[in-house]
């Protein structure tokens, strides 16, 4: 039986499945939008709605529980500045999966996980006169 037993092994080894959960979480909060598998996907974003749960408290136990997972002190400034501004008045629903087809080596499913309110930065050619 499997009762208690939640969540996905990704078959991973605990410690290398902690860590990769942290280097994506991280990666997340830089870029603000990543490509992974599926199955990554919808293990990264409950904690990654849970750090910004931490920021939108702010306080200082909640930096300090945010830093002892995320490890980057620019990331955690960021997500306390930038993040937390841009999720103020949203009451949960901070990440979105989006599917985008099968990867050409193994059919694993793969998938776009971003922040809401992800906008592309687009550079458009300057016109010559």
């Amino acid at each position: 039986m499997r009762h208690g037993n939640s969540g996905r092994k990704l078959g991973r080894t605990s410690s290398h499945r902690e860590a990769m959960l942290r280097n994506m979480v991280t990666s997340l909060f830089e870029h603000e939008r990543i490509t992974t598998t599926k199955e990554k996907a919808k293990e990264l974003k409950p904690i990654a709605e849970k750090m910004i749960t931490l920021a939108k408290r702010g306080d200082l136990h909640a930096r300090r529980q945010a830093l002892g997972f995320i490890r980057s002190k620019g990331i955690v400034d960021k997500l306390f500045s930038t993040i937390q501004a841009q999720f103020a008045e949203r009451n949960g629903g901070y990440t979105r999966i989006l599917l985008t087809g099968v990867r050409q080596g193994d059919a694993a499913q793969m998938a776009i996980i971003e922040l809401v309110g992800y906008q592309e930065k687009i550079e458009l050619p300057e016109k010559e006169n």
